[in-house]
C-alpha cells in the first residue's frame, strides 16, 4: 500500500486546501496500532459505540431531545477511528460554516427577517379570523 512516503508507519494525508486540519486516519494510542488483533479489536469497539450513539440521536429525532447533536456526536466517536467519517465531518463542517456566512450576510439577514415578519403576520391574522368566528372553543368541539 503506498502512504505516499517512504517511511513506515506514516498516514498518508488529503490536501483539501485547509489550513490546521488533523491527518486522516486511526488515532488509536501506538501501543494498539502496533498490534493488528488488539487494533481491529479497538475499532470494533468505537464502532459499537459510535453505533449505539448515532441510533439514540436518531431515536431523539421525533422525541425531546438534540437529537441531530448526538448524531454529529457519534460521528465525532467514528472519526477518532474512520477516515469515512473524518471526511464526512469535514465536509458537514465546511458546509456549516458557509451557511453561517450566508446566513450573516446583511441582504439574507433582511430577507430573512422580512419573511419571517410577513409569516408571523399571516399567522396572526388566521388566529384573529378564528377567534373571531368560532371564538377560543376548540376546532374539535366545534359544532355547526
Amino acid at each position: 500500500m503506498d502512504t505516499g512516503s517512504d517511511e513506515p508507519g506514516e498516514v498518508a494525508t488529503a490536501d483539501d486546501g485547509a489550513k490546521g486540519e488533523r491527518a486522516l486516519g486511526s488515532r488509536a494510542p501506538e501501543f494498539i496500532k502496533a498490534r493488528r488483533a488488539l487494533h481491529l479489536s479497538w475499532q470494533v469497539g468505537v464502532f459499537i459505540v459510535g453505533l449505539a450513539v448515532v441510533v439514540a440521536g436518531v431515536i431523539m429525532l421525533p422525541l425531546p431531545g438534540p437529537g441531530w447533536l448526538v448524531i454529529f456526536g457519534g460521528m465525532a466517536i467514528w472519526a477518532t477511528e474512520f477516515v469515512w467519517a473524518q471526511l464526512v465531518l469535514r465536509w458537514t463542517k465546511r458546509k456549516v460554516t458557509e451557511a453561517t456566512q450566508r446566513a450573516l450576510d446583511p441582504k439574507v439577514r433582511r430577507r430573512n427577517i422580512i419573511l419571517t415578519t410577513v409569516g408571523l403576520v399571516i399567522i396572526a391574522a388566521l388566529v384573529g379570523v378564528y377567534v373571531w368566528k368560532f371564538g377560543l372553543e376548540m376546532p374539535w368541539n366545534i359544532k355547526e
